[in-house]
C-alpha cells in the first residue's frame, strides 16, 4: 500500500459535497406502498369494518393517524393482535380512508361525505376531516344547510358550524319559508337566535319565524317557546307588528301561562322605535351589527390610497375593510345611505395630469361587495356629497372646464335617486364653489364656506329639497375651506379648515368649533380644538364629534397627524381616543353598521413612522 507523503496537500473528503433531493421520492414511496398493498405483500394487520376485511401495514397507518399510532405503539392489547374490529366505522368509509392513506388522494361527493367524515373523525385523520369540512362549506345551500349543521355539531366542526349558521342568518328570509327550516331542532333554532350574525330581515320577521316554527308542531314545541322568545329584540319591533303577533293563538297561549312575557310585550309596544339613525344609516336589523367609525381613502406617507378602514368600539382597533374599486384617487364625495357607502367622482393622476371623473361606486358591508352606479352628469372633484331624505346631492366642486378648475360662474348641482339609479340636475348654487362642506337637516341641505376661485368664503346657504330653491343664511364667524360640517339635533357644527391671511397670503388654521342654531339663524363659538388641523376626517357618533388625522400646517416637517380627538357635544369636554396607526390626511370619515363577525387584518403602522 502506497504511503501518503506527509508533506503533500491532504484533500478534504467533504469538499465539493452535493446535497441531492428527489422531488419524485414521496410519490415513489407512496406508489410503492400502495403497490405492496394491492399485491398483498408485507401486510401485517387486518381491519374489520361492517364485516368487511381490509389489509394494511401497521407502520403506514401509524404514520398517518394518532389513533393507530397509539394503538400499535402503546401497551394496548390491539398492538399484539393481527385482526382488529373497528366499531362505528362503515366499510365504505374505511375504503375511502385507506385509499387516501396510500395515495394522498380523496374523491369526495355528497354520496360518500358522511361515511368518509365519520371514518376520518373516528381514526383521527385530521387532514381528511378538514377536507370534508371545506367540501361541505362549498356545497352549502338552503336545501342542505340543516343537514350540514347537524353534521358539524355531530363531529364538533367549529368552523363549519360557524359558517352554516352564518349562512342561515344571512338567508333567513328565504330559509324560514322552506320545509327544511321546520326540521331545525329546538337547540338549533335556539343557537340560530343566539348567534351574533347579521340577518337579512327585520326583527318583526324574526319573531314571526319563531311563531311559525312553534305552530308547525305546537304540542311538542310550545314548551320551548319562552326560551326561544327570550332571544327576540322586542324593542326593535314596531308596535303594530307586535300587536299583530300578540293576537296569534300561540302567543295568547304563552301570555296566559307566563305573565312576564305579557308585561314584556306591553312594555315593548309602548316604546317608540326609530327606523333610522341620526346619520341616515338605516338598518334592516341590528343583529350582529355594530356602528363603526369608517375612514375612506386619503393620503399617507406612502402616497394616495383607496384603502377603507374601520374602528369598532367592541374590538378597539383599526382594521382593514375594503378598497375603492378604481385607480387610486382623491377628492371624491362620500356618503352613507341605507347603510351603503357611496364613493362618487374624484380625480386621479395620469401622465402627470389631473383627471376628474364622474363615476361612482356603492359598497354593502353585509355582502362585502361593491357595485357600480350611474355616473354623475358632470365630472367633479372637491365637491360635497350629502344625503337628504333618501337621495344623494352633489354640489359644486371642480370639473373639466378647459382650465381644469372651477365650473364657470355657478356651482352645478344634481340629485341621485338610488332606486332608479339616475342623476338629475337641480337648481344651481350662485357663484363657483369648491372645497366646501355640506350637511343635512330634515328636508334641507346646508352648504358652508369653500373657495370661489382664490377667495375663501364664510357664507352659509340652504337648499330646500321640496321647493328646489336656495337661500342665504347667516354667514360663518370665520371663512373656512377644507373644513367639515355636521348636524347634531337642531344645530350645525363646523370644524377645521383654513383661510388666507390678508397681509402675508399664508394659510391660517381655524382652531374653533362654531355652532349654528338652525332655528335662531345664529353662530357662536363653542370650543377650541386642542390640535388644530385641516384636511381631517370629522364625524359625529352619538353625542361625540370625532376628529381623525389631518394637516397641522403646510410646512415640510411635522405636518401630518394620526391623532384622534373627541369633543362631547353635550358636555363640551375634550378627550383623546386611540390614535390612527398612521399619519393620514385628505381622507373622509363616516359611520356605518359593520358585521361584528368579520375577521379582518389590523391596520399596520407605516414603517417610516417608527
Amino acid at each position: 500500500m502506497r504511503e501518503i507523503n506527509k508533506n503533500s496537500k491532504v484533500l478534504d473528503p467533504y469538499a465539493n459535497t452535493v446535497h441531492f433531493e428527489s422531488a419524485s421520492h414521496v410519490g415513489t414511496l407512496l406508489g410503492g406502498l400502495n403497490s405492496l398493498r394491492s399485491k398483498g405483500l408485507l401486510l401485517d394487520i387486518t381491519l374489520i369494518a361492517d364485516g368487511q376485511s381490509f389489509k394494511a401495514h401497521r407502520v403506514v397507518l401509524a404514520s398517518c393517524s394518532d389513533y393507530f399510532r397509539a394503538m400499535f405503539t402503546d401497551a394496548m392489547k390491539e398492538s399484539k393482535l393481527s385482526e382488529i374490529s373497528l366499531n362505528g366505522v362503515s366499510a365504505e368509509g374505511m375504503k375511502y380512508v385507506l385509499d387516501y392513506v396510500y395515495t394522498s388522494r380523496l374523491a369526495l361527493s355528497l354520496a360518500n361525505i358522511q361515511d368518509v367524515l365519520s371514518a376520518a373523525s373516528h381514526l383521527q385523520l385530521l387532514a381528511v376531516v378538514e377536507a370534508c369540512s371545506s367540501y361541505l362549506q362549498k356545497q352549502l345551500d338552503i336545501e342542505n344547510c340543516v343537514d350540514v349543521a347537524t353534521i358539524a355539531e355531530t363531529y364538533s366542526l367549529r368552523q363549519l358550524k360557524k359558517r352554516v349558521y352564518r349562512f342561515m342568518c344571512g338567508n333567513l328570509l328565504h330559509f324560514c319559508q322552506t320545509p327544511e327550516f321546520q326540521q331545525l331542532s329546538p337547540s338549533q333554532l335556539q343557537h340560530l337566535l343566539e348567534c351574533d350574525f347579521p340577518v337579512d330581515c327585520t326583527e318583526s320577521e324574526v319573531l314571526r319565524t319563531v311563531v311559525r316554527w312553534i305552530e308547525y308542531y305546537p304540542q311538542e314545541r310550545i314548551k320551548h317557546a319562552f326560551q326561544l322568545l327570550r332571544n327576540i329584540h322586542f324593542t326593535e319591533i314596531p308596535s303594530a307588528d307586535l300587536i299583530e303577533v300578540a293576537e296569534s293563538p300561540v302567543m295568547q297561549c304563552l301570555v296566559s301561562g307566563n305573565p312576564l312575557l305579557g308585561r314584556v310585550l306591553q312594555f315593548s309596544i309602548s316604546l317608540t322605535r326609530p327606523r333610522e339613525d341620526m346619520n341616515g344609516a338605516s338598518l334592516i336589523n341590528s343583529r350582529g351589527m355594530e356602528l363603526a367609525l369608517v375612514k375612506v381613502g386619503g393620503f399617507g406617507m406612502s402616497g394616495v390610497t383607496n384603502e377603507i378602514t374601520y374602528f369598532l368600539p367592541s374590538i378597539g382597533k383599526w382594521r382593514y375593510l375594503t378598497s375603492i374599486p378604481h385607480v387610486e384617487q382623491c377628492n371624491f364625495g362620500t356618503a352613507v345611505l341605507s347603510n351603503e357607502l357611496f364613493v362618487v367622482g374624484g380625480c386621479f393622476n395620469q401622465s402627470l395630469q389631473e383627471n376628474v371623473h364622474p363615476f361612482g361606486f356603492r359598497y354593502n358591508p353585509l355582502t362585502n361587495q361593491w357595485a357600480t352606479m350611474a355616473p354623475m352628469q358632470r365630472e367633479r372633484c372637491r365637491f360635497s356629497l350629502s344625503v337628504v331624505r333618501g337621495h344623494l346631492y352633489a354640489v359644486g366642486g371642480a370639473g373639466e372646464t378647459g382650465d381644469g378648475d372651477l365650473f364657470d360662474e355657478s356651482a352645478p348641482c344634481e340629485k341621485y335617486d338610488p332606486i332608479a339609479d339616475t342623476w338629475n340636475p337641480i337648481s344651481v348654487l350662485p357663484g363657483g364653489r369648491t372645497q366646501h362642506a355640506g350637511a343635512s337637516w330634515k328636508s334641507y341641505l346646508y352648504i358652508s364656506g369653500g373657495l370661489d376661485q382664490d377667495l375663501v368664503l364664510n357664507s352659509l346657504v340652504r337648499y330646500n329639497t321640496e321647493t328646489d330653491q336656495w337661500e342665504t343664511k347667516a354667514p360663518m364667524l370665520t371663512p373656512r375651506a377644507d373644513h367639515s360640517m355636521v348636524c347634531y339635533w337642531d344645530k350645525l357644527y363646523v370644524c377645521g379648515g383654513w383661510y388666507e391671511d390678508d397681509t402675508t397670503g399664508t394659510r391660517v388654521l381655524v382652531d374653533s368649533i362654531d355652532c349654528y342654531d338652525i332655528h335662531k339663524d345664529r353662530w357662536i363659538v363653542v370650543s377650541r380644538v386642542p390640535t388644530p388641523r385641516y384636511h381631517a376626517g370629522i364625524v359625529v357618533i352619538g353625542q361625540w364629534l370625532y376628529i381623525v388625522g389631518g394637516f397641522h400646517s403646510d410646512t415640510t416637517f411635522d405636518r401630518a397627524s394620526g391623532v384622534v380627538e373627541c369633543f362631547n357635544l353635550e358636555t363640551e369636554l375634550w378627550t383623546v381616543d386611540q390614535h390612527y396607526p398612521q399619519d393620514i390626511w385628505e381622507h373622509t370619515c363616516c359611520t356605518m353598521f359593520i358585521p361584528r363577525c368579520r375577521d379582518d387584518l389590523e391596520v399596520i403602522p407605516d414603517k417610516t413612522l417608527q
